[in-house]
Formats: structure tokens, C-alpha cells, sequence
């Protein structure tokens, strides 16, 4: 607080009162010119007195809160429709069949000409279509690919993320050795249990801090992660949990450089290094949705039912409860205190007794109202419009259509946060192989690091954006194309999620094909 000058003392020794109106007034003016502290950060206004806040650093907020977002996301996912909604449908649009390797290859830095270039780039889709399309790429041989990519996104949304490793397994008529193993985040966890935020040796490890598994040195760059054997939730550790090891993965291989271990994860903090999972945010709001669903689909269900119950002035005579239920319907027939509701069920009641029901006022008129603002505010912390993640698309077409880009551009920085997490890594290893096994010829792939980022440049194509008017879209893409402002091979990647220069290569083909077709039908015209 400022001290008072000359003047106010001599206010002060002669009107104390006035001297401290002046004083009021001076410290009113001063939070008014605070900053922050008279809206945010203000402690003296009603409504911001009963914020309780605690900040810490990412580790404090994220990392050891993180085993039970992880649970309570999971939860959500098998148990509230809307969470699930939301989930498969950022994944159907972000990942989809998988997203497709187009090779672009840097042909001038490479010195080579536009046929060799092209020649090259389709050697390189047949070679890793023939290690890509089955499940030998797969460490667990059970998905391909395309579909490792949908587990490992989906897996990543539910538990904030995923762990992939890259290994080396030989396997007769195989003709690669890489191999992807995708590990649940839970799996990646400190030894014990016990996070180390000081020097210490683990298991004959040097380590300078470890923290939900993820290993760091002194400049807090990664440099390995701690892979439990087994799921630490699962119901062998329960009854077994010495039998839990903890095994140390380096991050990077000391002698080639090549990366062992791949961290699918998007950080919303400096310094942190578990991810959150998506539903985090809103899992509150999904809770409180789901059981106001529960309860509304209970209500309804019940005041839905003809139930009758019987009073009668003398003793009951001997129809038991719940007559119109079938025995193996009963859910608690031990319990004969207990009187079960049924369609068109005839109960009787003992002399004496009454039933009572509050009136359910059932089908609600606010239920719709209410659920859709919920959704609204779910949809917006998650960045999907509302009307997505519903599937109801019953506003106007500039209403949807806006819905929609917006949608499309959290897809796009979703797919390349992806690609660059998962896609381009495990392409370029395997990249590695099939040069070092002489599939692919690429001189000075192992020596010119420019060399090996101009062999491996690759876009990769997904799902297409959704076009309520498809005639629109495609003249609008055609404008785009002979303006400049976008290529073909763009535009049939947005629109159909293919590849123009394929598409032109079977167009011709189609185009013979159908000339063949004519000249055989004129032949025979011509014949009768």
C-alpha cells in the first residue's frame, strides 16, 4: 500500500475522517489500474473468492493425475454413448482405412529426370505395400498396417498416448525384419511405481530423473522409457505384483542413431511428458450427461410399463407377485419383499398396503433442449461441432457446411501431428531396410543425411472431406486448379482421399478398355 505524503499526514492530524475517505478512494484506484488484479486474478470480489486453485508445474497437473484420466477416459469410452461418439468419430475422419504413403521424392536435389523419378516412386509403393499391407508387419501378426495406424490413434485419444516399438524379428519368406509393437501407455510407467526427480541408479542404471516412465538427462531431453513386462491393471498383476518388472528401452540406438522407441502424444505443457488424454476436459460433463441419460431412459422404461396392482380388503388369495412375469425374468424372485415391475404385470397387494409413485411426467419436454446444450459445450472442448459428432445435420446448408471446415481443419492438424508422430517414422525405417537390403537402390542414402530426407519425403492421404453439394465442390476445385492456387494432385486427395496420378494411369486404360468394348459391339451390329 502506498504511504501516505506531507499532505495526507496533515489531513490526517486535523480531519482523520476525510484522511481516510482519501485513503479508500487512493486504494480503490489502484486496483481499478491493477491489470488482472481487478478481473482474473482479482481476491476481493465475491465471485472470485471461492476459486480454489492449486497451480503446479506439468508433472503436478498432468503426470500425477494421469493414471486416473487415463481409467475415467477409458471408462467413458465403453459406457457413455456421446464420449464413444466422440472418440470413433474423430478417428473415422482423421485415420479412417489408414492414411496412404505417396512418395515425394526431391528429383532435382537427386539429379533425377521427371521418369526416373516417377519409375523410382512406384518401385517404392510396390515394396511397401508388399510389407505394409499384411499383418507381418505387425510384432502381434494380427493387423496390417492401415490398422496398426487406427489402433495406435484411437488408443492415443483414449489414454492421451500410445508407446510404439520398432524391432527387428526374422522370419523366413519374409523379406523384412521391422516389426511395429504397440504398448498402452499403462505399460509405460516407473519402476516400483516411484517417479525419480533426483540423480539415482536403477537397476545398475544411472539416471537423473524418471517420471511416469519416461526417462530424461540432465538437459531433460528423453533418452529412454521404462516398459513394465505386463499390464500393471491387469488381473495377474493383482495376485502377482512382484512378478511386475520394469524393463529400460533407450529412446535412440547409441551406435546407428536409429529410433527404438516411438511416443504417439501431443503436449499441452512445457516440460511434460505423459499425454492428456482427449475427453479429460469434458470427462465431468460426459459423467453428468451419462447418468442424466440413465436416469431419463429409466424413467421412461418404468412409466412406459401397464402395471396394475390389485388392493383387496381380504387376505391375498395366493396369486403370487408379479403374475404376468415369466419366473426366468425375475431379477430377485429369492427376495419376496421385493415387488418387480412389468409390462402388463398384475400385482397383488395385502390388505393394508398402497403404492405410491412420484409422477415422472415422462417423455420429458426439457430432455432434448438440455442433452443438445451439454453436447454443444462437449463438442466445443473437444473440437468437434456438435452436429459431427450427433451425425444430425438438420441446420441449413451454410450452418452444416461451416460445421464441417471447421471440423476439417482440427482433421488436418490431427493427421499431421499423426503422421509425423507414427506414419513418417516407422516409413523411413523401414525406408532404411529395404535400401540396406539392396530392394531399393538409393545411392548416398546412409552417408548425406539431405540425401536421406529427400529419398524419404512422403505425403500421406486420408479420408476425404465430407461435400453436402458435390457439384459445388468439384467446380470449386477446378476454379482452384486452373487459378493456381491448388494442384490436382491436391484436390483429389481432399475430395476422394486417391491419387491423381493413379487415377489418370487407369483412366487411360478404362478408356481403352472401352474402346475395345465399342469396336467389339459395332463388329457384331455390323455381322447381323
Amino acid at each position: 500500500m502506498e504511504k501516505p505524503n506531507i499532505l495526507d499526514r496533515a489531513i490526517m492530524a486535523v480531519a482523520p475522517v476525510h484522511a481516510a475517505k482519501r485513503a479508500a478512494a487512493r486504494a480503490a484506484l489502484s486496483v481499478i489500474n491493477s491489470g488482472y488484479g481487478n478481473y482474473g486474478a482479482n481476491l476481493t470480489k465475491k465471485s472470485m473468492r471461492g476459486w480454489m486453485y492449486n497451480g503446479g508445474s506439468a508433472k503436478e497437473d498432468i503426470e500425477d493425475n494421469i493414471d486416473i484420466l487415463r481409467q475415467r477416459s477409458r471408462d467413458a469410452y465403453m459406457g457413455i454413448p456421446t464420449a464413444t461418439a466422440a472418440l470413433k468419430t474423430m478417428r473415422t475422419n482423421v485415420v479412417a482405412g489408414g492414411l496412404m504413403p505417396a512418395p515425394q521424392l526431391d528429383s532435382d536435389y537427386l539429379g533425377l529426370d521427371e521418369a526416373a523419378a516417377e519409375k523410382l516412386q512406384a518401385q517404392i509403393v510396390r515394396e511397401f505395400a508388399l510389407w505394409a499391407d499384411t499383418p507381418v508387419c505387425d510384432a502381434e501378426r494380427m493387423d496390417n498396417f492401415y490398422q496398426l495406424q487406427q489402433l495406435a490413434f484411437l488408443s492415443y485419444l483414449m489414454n492421451g498416448d500410445t508407446i510404439a516399438l520398432l524391432p527387428m524379428k526374422h522370419q523366413a519368406g519374409v523379406p523384412y525384419d521391422l516389426r511395429v509393437r504397440l504398448i498402452e501407455a499403462d505399460r509405460v510407467c516407473s519402476p516400483d511405481g516411484f517417479d525419480r526427480l533426483m540423480p539415482c541408479t536403477v537397476q545398475g542404471y544411472e539416471v537423473q530423473s524418471i517420471v511416469q516412465g519416461v526417462e530424461t538427462d540432465a538437459d531433460g531431453m528423453v533418452t529412454a522409457y521404462w516398459i513394465c513386462n505386463r499390464h500393471p491393471l491387469g488381473s495377474n498383476s493383482a495376485v502377482d505384483a512382484a512378478g511386475l518388472t520394469s524393463q529400460r528401452v533407450e529412446a535412440y540406438g547409441d551406435t546407428t542413431g536409429r529410433r527404438n522407441v516411438l511416443h504417439i502424444m501431443s503436449r499441452e505443457r512445457i516440460g511434460q511428458r505423459r499425454g492428456v488424454p482427449l475427453l479429460a476436459p469434458v470427462l465431468e460433463s460426459l459423467k453428468q450427461l451419462g447418468r442424466y441419460t440413465d436416469a431419463e431412459i429409466t424413467a421412461a422404461v418404468i412409466s412406459a410399463m401397464f402395471t396394475v396392482f390389485v388392493k383387496s380388503q381380504n387376505p391375498s388369495d395366493g396369486r403370487p407377485f408379479g403374475e404376468m412375469i415369466p419366473a426366468e425374468e425375475l431379477i430377485d424372485s429369492a427376495d419376496q419383499s421385493s415387488i418387480e415391475l412389468g409390462p402388463g404385470a398384475i400385482i397383488d397387494l395385502n390388505p393394508g398396503e398402497e403404492v405410491q409413485f412420484a409422477d415422472p411426467k415422462h417423455p420429458n419436454t426439457g430432455y432434448d433442449d438440455f442433452t443438445n446444450a451439454t453436447i454443444r459445450l462437449i463438442g466445443a472442448g473437444l473440437e468437434i461441432p456438435p452436429e459431427v459428432m450427433m451425425k444430425q445435420f438438420t441446420t441449413s446448408y451454410s450452418a452444416a457446411r461451416g460445421a464441417l471446415n471447421e471440423f476439417w481443419r482440427t482433421c488436418s492438424m490431427q493427421r499431421d501431428w499423426f503422421t509425423d508422430d507414427f506414419c513418417q517414422p516407422v516409413y523411413e525405417e523401414w525406408f532404411a531396410e529395404a535400401v540396406a537390403r539392396g530392394r531399393i537402390h538409393a545411392p548416398g542414402f546412409f552417408t548425406d543425411p539431405a540425401r536421406r530426407k529427400a529419398y524419404t519425403a512422403c505425403a500421406w492421404n486420408g479420408p476425404a472431406r465430407t461435400n453436402l453439394n458435390p457439384v459445388q465442390e468439384v467446380d470449386a476445385a477446378i476454379k482452384r486448379v486452373d487459378a493456381g492456387f491448388s494442384t490436382a494432385q491436391e484436390e483429389t486427395a481432399q475430395m476422394t482421399g486417391g491419387d491423381y496420378n493413379r487415377n489418370i494411369k487407369l483412366r487411360v486404360t478404362e478408356a481403352k478398355r472401352k474402346r475395345e468394348v465399342d469396336e467389339i459391339g459395332k463388329a457384331q451390329t455390323a455381322g447381323e
